[in-house]
């Protein structure tokens, strides 16, 4: 590990980017116990500084892939839509969690993973959420995948499933900044998916993705400019959304004021906890509505409308709003969750 410690670790001019076969082994002697932490801790603190390559990237993502457990359950037809978000948790509403429950609704396999917060944010993970909104989280990817297949949504936590990742959170927390650990693990593909929507905070964190999204297994791969680099499209300003083809990719600007979903309140300001967060998602899917509620509401059926077009389901995100807006006002939601939570609590039971 030291040899490519000193390679990427000769400061902001002299670093060398290493070559894909040369960050596959130094992705491997971390995956493999070889490398101490202190030399992980020091190869992820240069390689931070440096920035990381593309090909630096790809490298990573092979190897923690290759050290992932994945689910057996073959593509279901349409595929399944991994939604990928920031690791570092959320402090504004992760409107993607009663968003995929809409699409699972609908017969569109969703895939959803985090693990316990990380720095710098250390904001409110999924995993969390879920388990406040009495969602029981799945120890095995036979609980996942039982619940995958029976309701068309799954939850991973990921540190379960891939153990090299657990093994540098220590390490991870103790450093307290992104690295590029907090790209590679949006990428480990635990379901199989054929489509992916995947958050980033910055338009410039985009060409560093993309070619090594453009080498991925995906048919479908998007980037949205989303709420705290989450997948989530805001409400109360225009965002981007990028189609990334094989050979080249196209933005599209999502403006929620044509779709009448504009509001003027900024929900990326607000720091919910968990409580909170499993609140207004209960009142939301039991097709509750109040001037309160509206900006959340007006954020779910927004982000579920693009992503029912994205996934075909709709010809239109504009159908696909008027579809996720009648979802909740007929508490289709509020019946999902319930079969979701039943399903994993049997699965786990047995």
């Amino acid at each position: 590990m030291q040899k490519w410690i000193k390679e990427v670790g000769r400061g902001k001019r002299g670093a060398k980017d290493l070559s894909y076969e040369e960050a596959l082994e130094a992705a491997k002697c971390m995956t493999s116990g070889e490398a101490t932490e202190a030399q992980m801790a020091a190869f992820l603190m240069a390689e931070r500084i440096k920035t990381e390559s593309p090909d630096e990237l790809l490298a990573f993502i092979h190897e923690f892939r290759r050290n992932t457990q994945r689910l057996e359950r073959p593509r279901a037809e349409g595929g399944i839509l991994d939604c990928g978000g920031p690791y570092n948790g959320r402090n504004s509403f992760a409107a993607t969690i009663p968003v995929n429950i809409l699409l699972s609704q609908q017969g569109l396999p969703v895939f959803l993973h985090a693990s316990e917060s990380l720095p710098p944010k250390n904001g409110t993970s999924l995993k969390t959420i879920l388990q406040k909104l009495s969602v029981p989280i799945a120890q095995t990817k036979g609980e996942v995948q039982a619940a995958l297949k029976a309701v068309n949504i799954g939850f991973a936590w990921t540190d379960k499933l891939c153990p090299p990742l657990a093994d540098l959170r220590k390490i991870r927390e103790e450093m307290g900044v992104r690295t590029i650990m907090n790209t590679v693990e949006k990428l480990l593909d635990m379901s199989g998916a054929n489509s992916i929507i995947l958050g980033v905070f910055h338009r410039t964190a985009v060409n560093k993705i993309v070619p090594s999204l453009q080498q991925l297994n995906y048919e479908r791969a998007y980037i949205v400019q989303g709420v705290e680099g989450s997948e989530d499209l805001p409400v109360h300003r225009s965002s981007f959304i990028y189609n990334i083809g094989k050979e080249s990719s196209e933005s599209i600007i999502i403006d929620p004021s044509d779709y009448g979903l504009r509001h003027e309140k900024e929900l990326n300001k607000e720091v919910l906890n968990a409580d909170e967060q499993a609140g207004l998602m209960t009142q939301l899917l039991a097709g509750e509505q109040s001037d309160v509620l509206l900006p959340y509401r007006n954020q779910v059926v927004l982000n579920a409308g693009l992503r029912f077009y994205l996934m075909g389901h709709t010809p239109t995100i504009g159908e696909g709003t008027q579809l996720a807006d009648r979802l909740l006002t007929e508490k289709k939601g509020e019946e999902q969750l319930t079969l979701w939570r039943g399903v994993l609590q049997g699965s786990i039971d047995s």
